[in-house]
Protein backbone atom coordinates (compact mmCIF):
# COMPACT_ATOMS: atom_id res chain seq x y z
CA UNK A 1 0.00 0.00 0.00
CA UNK A 2 1.31 3.62 -0.77
CA UNK A 3 2.48 5.02 2.16
CA UNK A 4 -0.02 8.40 1.65
CA UNK A 5 -2.92 5.76 1.65
CA UNK A 6 -1.64 5.15 5.10
CA UNK A 7 -2.77 8.71 6.36
CA UNK A 8 -6.23 8.23 5.52
CA UNK A 9 -7.45 6.75 8.37
CA UNK A 10 -5.00 8.98 10.61
CA UNK A 11 -6.63 12.13 9.58
CA UNK A 12 -10.26 10.28 9.39
CA UNK A 13 -9.66 9.33 12.82
CA UNK A 14 -9.00 13.20 13.66
CA UNK A 15 -11.65 13.99 12.12
CA UNK A 16 -13.64 11.64 14.56
CA UNK A 17 -12.56 13.11 17.32
CA UNK A 18 -12.89 16.76 16.27
CA UNK A 19 -16.52 16.89 14.39
CA UNK A 20 -18.14 17.91 17.44
CA UNK A 21 -15.97 20.41 18.12
CA UNK A 22 -15.20 22.43 14.66
CA UNK A 23 -18.16 21.30 12.27
CA UNK A 24 -15.79 23.69 9.80
CA UNK A 25 -12.66 21.52 10.43
CA UNK A 26 -14.26 18.61 10.16
CA UNK A 27 -15.22 19.43 6.66
CA UNK A 28 -11.44 20.43 5.90
CA UNK A 29 -10.08 17.41 7.02
CA UNK A 30 -12.91 15.38 5.09
CA UNK A 31 -12.14 17.42 1.92
CA UNK A 32 -8.32 16.04 2.22
CA UNK A 33 -8.97 12.49 2.73
CA UNK A 34 -10.79 13.09 -1.02
CA UNK A 35 -8.10 14.42 -2.41
CA UNK A 36 -5.38 11.61 -0.28
CA UNK A 37 -7.66 8.99 -1.54
CA UNK A 38 -7.76 10.82 -5.29
CA UNK A 39 -4.11 11.01 -5.26
CA UNK A 40 -3.63 7.44 -3.98
CA UNK A 41 -5.49 5.69 -7.17
CA UNK A 42 -3.18 3.88 -9.33
CA UNK A 43 -2.64 5.19 -12.64
CA UNK A 44 -2.67 3.64 -15.82
CA UNK A 45 0.60 2.61 -17.33
CA UNK A 46 1.87 4.33 -19.72
CA UNK A 47 1.70 2.69 -23.38
CA UNK A 48 5.53 2.95 -25.13
CA UNK A 49 6.03 4.57 -27.92
CA UNK A 50 6.19 2.18 -31.41
CA UNK A 51 8.77 3.21 -33.11
CA UNK A 52 8.11 4.00 -36.41
CA UNK A 53 8.72 0.96 -39.09
CA UNK A 54 10.68 2.47 -42.43
CA UNK A 55 8.55 2.58 -46.26
CA UNK A 56 9.48 -0.87 -47.86
CA UNK A 57 11.64 -0.17 -50.79
CA UNK A 58 11.22 -2.69 -53.64
CA UNK A 59 13.90 -1.56 -55.42
CA UNK A 60 16.77 -3.57 -54.14
CA UNK A 61 19.35 -3.55 -57.06
CA UNK A 62 22.18 -2.18 -54.94
CA UNK A 63 21.94 -5.45 -52.28
CA UNK A 64 23.46 -8.56 -53.39
CA UNK A 65 21.34 -12.01 -52.10
CA UNK A 66 21.60 -15.45 -53.24
CA UNK A 67 18.92 -15.47 -55.79
CA UNK A 68 19.91 -12.85 -57.95
CA UNK A 69 23.22 -14.09 -59.15
CA UNK A 70 24.63 -17.15 -59.38
CA UNK A 71 28.17 -15.08 -59.14
CA UNK A 72 26.34 -12.88 -56.32
CA UNK A 73 27.56 -9.51 -58.40
CA UNK A 74 25.46 -6.48 -57.84
CA UNK A 75 22.77 -5.48 -60.97
CA UNK A 76 24.19 -1.79 -60.94
CA UNK A 77 28.21 -0.29 -60.25
CA UNK A 78 29.57 0.93 -57.38
CA UNK A 79 29.15 4.92 -57.74
CA UNK A 80 32.16 5.38 -56.30
CA UNK A 81 34.10 2.75 -58.49
CA UNK A 82 32.19 3.28 -61.30
CA UNK A 83 30.48 7.44 -61.37
CA UNK A 84 30.22 7.15 -64.75
CA UNK A 85 31.92 10.05 -67.57
CA UNK A 86 31.29 11.69 -70.89
CA UNK A 87 32.47 13.07 -74.01
CA UNK A 88 32.16 16.53 -74.84
CA UNK A 89 29.51 15.73 -77.99
CA UNK A 90 26.22 17.13 -78.68
CA UNK A 91 22.72 15.27 -79.35
CA UNK A 92 23.85 15.71 -83.09
CA UNK A 93 26.69 14.14 -82.49
CA UNK A 94 26.41 11.08 -81.17
CA UNK A 95 22.90 10.79 -83.37
CA UNK A 96 25.31 10.42 -86.75
CA UNK A 97 25.47 6.76 -87.72
CA UNK A 98 28.60 4.57 -86.60
CA UNK A 99 29.29 7.04 -83.91
CA UNK A 100 29.73 4.43 -81.46
CA UNK A 101 31.87 2.60 -83.19
CA UNK A 102 34.13 5.51 -84.54
CA UNK A 103 34.63 6.20 -80.75
CA UNK A 104 35.25 3.14 -78.86
CA UNK A 105 38.12 2.14 -77.60
CA UNK A 106 39.21 -0.01 -74.47
CA UNK A 107 42.19 -1.88 -74.59
CA UNK A 108 42.60 -4.76 -73.28
CA UNK A 109 44.93 -3.49 -70.14
CA UNK A 110 42.08 -1.09 -69.28
CA UNK A 111 39.59 -4.28 -69.37
CA UNK A 112 41.80 -6.00 -66.65
CA UNK A 113 41.56 -3.12 -64.67
CA UNK A 114 38.02 -3.08 -64.74
CA UNK A 115 37.91 -6.70 -63.57
CA UNK A 116 40.42 -5.45 -60.88
CA UNK A 117 38.73 -2.70 -59.76
CA UNK A 118 35.39 -5.50 -58.71
CA UNK A 119 37.74 -7.81 -57.27
CA UNK A 120 36.86 -10.19 -59.95
CA UNK A 121 40.37 -12.38 -60.55
CA UNK A 122 38.85 -15.19 -62.82
CA UNK A 123 35.94 -15.39 -65.18
CA UNK A 124 34.66 -17.55 -68.20
CA UNK A 125 33.57 -16.23 -71.60
CA UNK A 126 29.82 -15.35 -71.69
CA UNK A 127 29.81 -14.02 -67.91
CA UNK A 128 30.32 -10.67 -68.18
CA UNK A 129 31.24 -8.09 -70.49
CA UNK A 130 33.10 -4.67 -69.75
CA UNK A 131 30.20 -1.75 -70.11
CA UNK A 132 30.16 1.29 -70.35
CA UNK A 133 27.91 2.61 -67.89
CA UNK A 134 26.88 5.65 -69.72
CA UNK A 135 27.39 3.95 -72.86
CA UNK A 136 29.19 5.26 -76.07
CA UNK A 137 25.53 6.14 -78.03
CA UNK A 138 24.68 8.58 -75.02
CA UNK A 139 27.93 9.98 -74.99
CA UNK A 140 29.88 8.08 -72.65
CA UNK A 141 34.04 8.07 -72.39
CA UNK A 142 36.03 5.54 -72.66
CA UNK A 143 37.53 6.13 -69.10
CA UNK A 144 37.62 3.62 -66.25
CA UNK A 145 35.90 5.74 -64.83
CA UNK A 146 33.02 4.86 -67.20
CA UNK A 147 33.48 0.95 -66.79
CA UNK A 148 32.57 -1.89 -65.17
CA UNK A 149 32.18 -5.76 -65.17
CA UNK A 150 28.63 -6.10 -66.00
CA UNK A 151 27.09 -9.74 -66.02
CA UNK A 152 24.98 -11.52 -68.38
CA UNK A 153 24.44 -14.10 -65.84
CA UNK A 154 21.88 -12.25 -63.20
CA UNK A 155 18.29 -11.78 -63.66
CA UNK A 156 16.35 -10.40 -63.83
CA UNK A 157 18.64 -7.38 -64.64
CA UNK A 158 22.42 -8.20 -67.13
CA UNK A 159 23.92 -6.47 -69.84
CA UNK A 160 21.13 -7.55 -72.05
CA UNK A 161 18.64 -5.79 -70.55
CA UNK A 162 20.43 -2.31 -69.92
CA UNK A 163 21.44 -2.38 -73.74
CA UNK A 164 17.78 -2.24 -74.29
CA UNK A 165 17.10 1.02 -72.37
CA UNK A 166 20.42 2.44 -73.87
CA UNK A 167 18.74 2.05 -77.27
CA UNK A 168 15.62 3.32 -75.73
CA UNK A 169 17.43 6.55 -74.91
CA UNK A 170 19.43 6.95 -77.52
CA UNK A 171 16.15 7.00 -79.47
CA UNK A 172 14.35 9.59 -77.39
CA UNK A 173 17.58 11.79 -77.53
CA UNK A 174 17.55 11.24 -81.59
CA UNK A 175 14.16 12.53 -81.70
CA UNK A 176 14.25 15.41 -79.78
CA UNK A 177 11.90 14.17 -76.88
CA UNK A 178 14.63 13.76 -74.14
CA UNK A 179 17.65 15.87 -73.53
CA UNK A 180 20.88 14.18 -73.64
CA UNK A 181 22.05 15.47 -70.44
CA UNK A 182 19.09 13.98 -68.72
CA UNK A 183 19.29 10.56 -70.30
CA UNK A 184 22.91 10.44 -69.46
CA UNK A 185 21.59 10.94 -66.20
CA UNK A 186 19.03 8.85 -66.02
CA UNK A 187 21.42 5.78 -66.84
CA UNK A 188 24.23 6.73 -64.59
CA UNK A 189 22.40 7.30 -61.18
CA UNK A 190 20.60 4.11 -61.62
CA UNK A 191 20.13 2.34 -64.88
CA UNK A 192 17.46 -0.18 -63.25
CA UNK A 193 15.16 2.50 -62.01
CA UNK A 194 15.50 4.12 -65.78
CA UNK A 195 14.65 1.14 -67.58
CA UNK A 196 11.56 0.62 -65.03
CA UNK A 197 10.56 4.27 -66.13
CA UNK A 198 10.97 4.71 -69.99
CA UNK A 199 11.02 1.05 -71.36
CA UNK A 200 8.68 -1.38 -68.90
CA UNK A 201 7.89 -2.18 -65.24
CA UNK A 202 9.77 -5.87 -65.36
CA UNK A 203 12.06 -7.23 -67.94
CA UNK A 204 10.70 -9.75 -70.72
CA UNK A 205 11.41 -13.26 -69.28
CA UNK A 206 14.35 -14.53 -71.53
CA UNK A 207 14.23 -16.07 -74.60
CA UNK A 208 15.30 -19.90 -75.13
CA UNK A 209 19.02 -19.75 -77.04
CA UNK A 210 19.46 -20.68 -80.16
CA UNK A 211 20.89 -23.53 -79.22
CA UNK A 212 18.11 -25.26 -77.22
CA UNK A 213 15.94 -23.92 -79.91
CA UNK A 214 17.87 -26.36 -82.19
CA UNK A 215 18.07 -29.20 -80.09
CA UNK A 216 14.32 -29.04 -79.56
CA UNK A 217 13.93 -29.16 -83.50
CA UNK A 218 16.05 -31.96 -83.64
CA UNK A 219 14.29 -33.63 -81.28
CA UNK A 220 10.57 -33.05 -82.81
CA UNK A 221 12.14 -33.95 -86.05
CA UNK A 222 13.03 -37.52 -84.35
CA UNK A 223 10.11 -38.25 -83.36
CA UNK A 224 7.92 -40.77 -85.74
CA UNK A 225 4.80 -39.45 -87.23
CA UNK A 226 1.57 -39.76 -86.02
CA UNK A 227 -1.13 -41.97 -87.83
Amino acid sequence: MPATASLIPVIASAASHRRGACHPCASFVALLCALVALACEPQPAATPAVPSQPEANSDTTHHVIAEDSALRFPFVPDPARTPGATLDVTAADICVPGYARKVRNVPAAVKRQAYAEYGILSHQPGDYEVDHLISLELGGSNSIRNLWPQSYRTHPWNARVKDALENNLHKRVCAGTLDLTTAQGVIASNWVSGYRKYVRPTPPPPRASKHRRRSTRSHRSAQPAVP
